[in-house]
């Protein structure tokens, strides 16, 4: 199966209140979706732009749902469960696929975790609040050095019924996810994992930086001045027609930020977790 590069589908962003960290994007100039549940026992909450999103998420009351890991078998909700027993924050990165089943063969002829191809589909609002039918094939991947991030693959089957322009209006105009960062106390030793999962050859430069420019956006590792072990999912650059308006937007709103090399920056501890950079659309 020869690989061409991915963009970057969506990131899931693990909160323990979804009210809360819904009007927190709200303050942000996010359009926020409404709350949706997944037969497992978690429950989201989207922010769409033109072929990404965030997907808000946390463990909802049908908890004792969740399954655990089983060989061959990841589990989703285990995850995010899991990683809110530690911490908020990014948990997980999806790219898209077109073929999430093969995606998964190749996964596991590559040493990328041989799990079984995840389908499930759920009920869906359009913009008039009339029910539509969305589904999803996930093809998981893993990377020993990072216990603590999920990456997979997303496969819409009804892309018709999930994308909507209507989603996509955002008050601070955003566009799409720009980038997605990350840490790691060795950025070089994820460098097969990353040029596999993306399907783009990882460069590294002289700073450590470990760069994945993928079909839409990009994806970088820094070094990790804390030396921590692992890698660590870290950050989210959003791309917006005008960051000083941005900027504007965040002070009225009385929200920490500040500006810094990558644009507009948020801090995790303001962010439930993630750091949030704003990115000026026409610096891209």
């Amino acid at each position: 199966m020869s690989q061409t590069p991915r963009r970057i589908d969506h990131v899931v962003v693990a909160v323990h209140d979804l009210d809360a960290a819904g009007a927190f994007y709200q303050r942000l100039g996010f359009q926020v979706g409404a709350r949706n549940r997944h037969p497992w026992g978690t429950e989201n909450r989207l922010i769409q732009f033109g072929n990404s999103f965030i997907e808000l998420i946390t463990v909802g009351p049908d908890a004792e749902a969740i399954a655990d890991h089983a060989p061959g078998r990841f589990s989703f909700g285990g995850f995010v469960r899991d990683y809110l027993r530690e911490r908020e924050g990014l948990a997980m990165l999806a790219l898209d696929s077109d073929d999430a089943v093969a995606d998964a063969a190749l996964f596991s002829e590559k040493g990328l975790g041989s799990f079984e191809p995840f389908f499930f589909e759920r009920k869906g609002r359009r913009p008039d609040g009339s029910e539509t039918q969305v589904a999803f094939t996930l093809a998981f991947a893993s990377d020993a050095q990072a216990p603590m991030a999920g990456f997979f693959v997303c496969q819409q089957h009804f892309p018709e019924n999930f994308w909507n322009p209507t989603f996509q209006q955002h008050d601070n105009g955003a566009i799409a996810i720009a980038s997605v960062g990350m840490t790691a106390a060795s950025p070089a030793m994820h460098q097969f994992f990353f040029s596999t999962f993306g399907g783009s050859a990882a460069r590294q430069d002289a700073r450590g930086l470990l760069s994945i420019d993928l079909r839409e956006g990009a994806l970088t590792i820094r070094p990790d001045p804390s030396g921590r072990a692992g890698l660590q999912l870290h950050s989210v650059t959003i791309r917006v027609p005008d960051a000083k308006a941005q900027a504007e937007r965040l002070a009225r709103s009385g929200i920490h930020f500040a500006a810094t090399r990558a644009g507009l920056g948020i801090p995790p501890e303001t962010a439930f977790g993630l750091a949030i950079f704003f990115e000026d659309g026409n610096a891209a």
